[in-house]
């Protein structure tokens, strides 16, 4: 399977010189995604500037003299309350684009959370393959103009969110490994036809005068290189050509399985720079401070020679760094933190106590106050 990937890569390897891919990538993404920045402000809650004596300022300056370049926003469809939709993202984006931030959107294509482990389609979206995508298409196209009539230039837009497992269940469901190989590209079929709508949408939105941004497409299990490989050979076995996404995305978490190793991670973006010549990003990682056991058994990590604490987050962040920078031919593009400023959410979906980068105050709960920890400067002396 593997040799007839690379077969069909081989014009793609010509077309894609090192030393023009460099020149693609030469800009390094240190992003913080703030997804649910606006809905801890609309209760009141802000954050303390420890390194200037406690003084109260947004969140976005606090992480910007760390080094923050880019935000990432996640975009649900039509969402209970508007939390995560267009408009709740279009105030976000605005607001973070006037103080020079790249914006980096992160589609979902559900009115609520999708992830390797759900990925429901909006309540509202047809449930049948071609009106399913046909939908998807011009929803890509209109949430892209609606951001360009608003005066936001996107810089990246990741269409789906961990889709290992495809996107728009049951109809996109996909599994990697499905045995023999044959079954596993016949299992992709539908997922292929959802992206080529997906990316249709966006070429439909630059037709019209969107500035065109980065398409990315983005897994989880950034370590596993046979998964990785699996997926874009599957996908490129179905006809998408491998001009139909411009970066890869992959989250990399220190706590979901003990072979989320350093070393894995870089033999996975290592080798696909090598087989794609394509910008490669980590875009959701985080790193405990604080993990005691004291709600949940205390989860062994990928690397566990680094501390559960405040250094810990630096030493783990600071060497994803260091192997995305590492990538052959200039092809790692970034690295972006997910939610550390989500005071009343700190565990971020592990079983630690708090991943976050700062220091959460309930006293005067719903309204919280969030102290900036030392880890907030984990981008300052990456350029």
């Amino acid at each position: 399977m593997r040799a007839w990937v690379l077969l069909c890569l081989a014009v793609s390897f010509v077309a894609a010189a090192p030393s023009e891919v460099h020149n693609r990538a030469s800009y390094f993404y240190k992003g913080h995604d703030l997804s649910s920045l606006k809905t801890l402000e609309d209760v009141g809650s802000i954050y303390r500037d420890t390194s200037r004596r406690n003084q109260t300022r947004p969140v976005e300056d606090i992480l910007g003299d760390g080094g923050m370049n880019t935000v990432r926003l996640r975009i649900w469809v039509n969402p209970e309350g508007g939390t995560n939709g267009l408009e709740y993202n279009i105030e976000l984006a605005k607001r973070f684009q006037k103080k020079g931030y790249r914006i980096y959107l992160d589609f979902h294509f559900s009115d609520s959370w999708a992830d390797p482990n759900k990925q429901p389609p909006p309540a509202a979206w047809p449930t049948t393959l071609s009106p399913l995508a046909s939908t998807l298409r011009t929803y890509i196209k209109d949430t892209l103009v609606s951001f360009e009539k608003a005066g936001i230039k996107l810089d990246i837009v990741a269409l789906g969110n961990e889709i290992r497992h495809g996107m728009l269940w049951p109809v996109g469901y996909v599994d990697v490994d499905v045995q023999p190989w044959s079954k596993t590209i016949a299992n992709f079929s539908n997922l292929a036809t959802l992206y080529k709508a997906a990316r249709a949408g966006v070429d439909d939105a630059v037709h019209v005068g969107v500035a065109k941004p980065q398409v990315m497409i983005h897994i989880d299990n950034g370590w596993n290189i046979t998964l990785q490989q699996r997926w874009f050979g599957a996908m490129v076995a179905n006809g998408i050509p491998t001009t139909a996404w411009d970066v890869f995305g992959f989250s990399f978490y220190p706590f979901y399985g003990t072979a989320a190793t350093f070393n894995n991670l870089k033999t996975t973006l290592n080798t696909l720079a090598w087989e794609y010549r394509k910008p490669i990003q980590v875009v959701e990682t985080d790193y405990p401070a604080i993990c005691n056991g004291q709600w949940n058994p205390i989860p062994e990590s990928s690397e566990p020679e680094i501390p559960y604490n405040i250094a810990g987050q630096l030493t783990w962040t600071d060497t994803v760094i260091d192997i995305v920078k590492q990538v052959p031919f200039g092809l790692g593009q970034g690295v972006h933190y997910w939610e550390p400023a989500w005071l009343n959410n700190t565990s971020l979906g592990s079983n630690c106590n708090d991943a976050i980068l700062f220091d959460p105050d309930y006293s005067n709960y719903p309204q919280m106050v969030g102290y900036s920890r030392v880890s907030v400067k984990m981008f300052q002396e990456s350029t």
